[in-house]
């Protein structure tokens, strides 16, 4: 059950009153930074992936009864 804009409005008084409107501010401004440094840090992640085949090294393997015939 969602809780009214009654009391709504009376949790927001209480969380005012326990915390402060200054600190209430630095806070909410800490989450944001938070949430864009991990937003940013999602976007290089994605970027670091090899999209070019150029980058891709070919390897041949070859078994030890083949080296030992050499």
């Amino acid at each position: 059950m969602m809780p009214g804009p009654f009391e709504l409005i009376i949790i927001l008084v209480i969380v005012l009153l326990i915390f402060g409107g200054k600190r209430l501010k630095n806070i909410g401004g800490d989450l944001g930074g938070a949430i864009k440094g991990f937003k940013k840090s999602m976007k290089d992640s994605s970027e670091d992936k090899i999209d070019n085949k150029d980058d891709v090294i070919e390897a041949k393997v070859i078994k030890e009864e083949d080296k030992a015939k050499k």
